[in-house]
């Protein structure tokens, strides 16, 4: 049986990816891939995604420069969801922080938790490295 149909992709033909520093285990963003994404990010080993709302297949990294070079891809117990161990190289967020998690609720409200490295302006118009 190929891997692919070890996969429960949902009605839309997509898995989530949960991505992780594998240096530190620190959850670095989430997103969606279907079968042509997982198999580009399996062939190159940097994640590749599906964007739902622009609805593209893309780069992690693509404008910005900021790849993730894939050390190990995991399956949960329920072949539902996608844990996929990176190397990055740069901040994962496109909002300039290291992980798309960066807010934390304190005192009703949503606070930054960490530093931002770069700002969206000095990120985009890079090539990947």
């Amino acid at each position: 049986m190929n891997y692919l149909d070890q996969l429960k992709w949902n009605q839309d033909g997509l898995v989530p990816a949960i991505v992780q520093d594998c240096r530190d285990g620190r959850v670095l963003m989430m997103a969606w891939m279907n079968q042509a994404s997982l198999e580009k990010t399996v062939e190159t080993r940097r994640t590749w995604f599906w964007s739902r709302s622009r609805r593209k297949f893309w780069m992690k990294g693509e404008s910005s420069g900021h790849v993730q070079v894939v050390k190990d891809i995991a399956i949960d117990c329920d072949g539902d969801t996608l844990l996929i161990q990176v190397e990055p190289v740069g901040p994962a967020c496109h909002e300039g922080f290291r992980s798309c998690f960066f807010r934390s609720l304190q005192d009703a409200g949503w606070n930054e938790t960490e530093p931002r490295l770069e700002t969206p302006e000095e990120m985009y118009g890079k090539t990947p490295r």
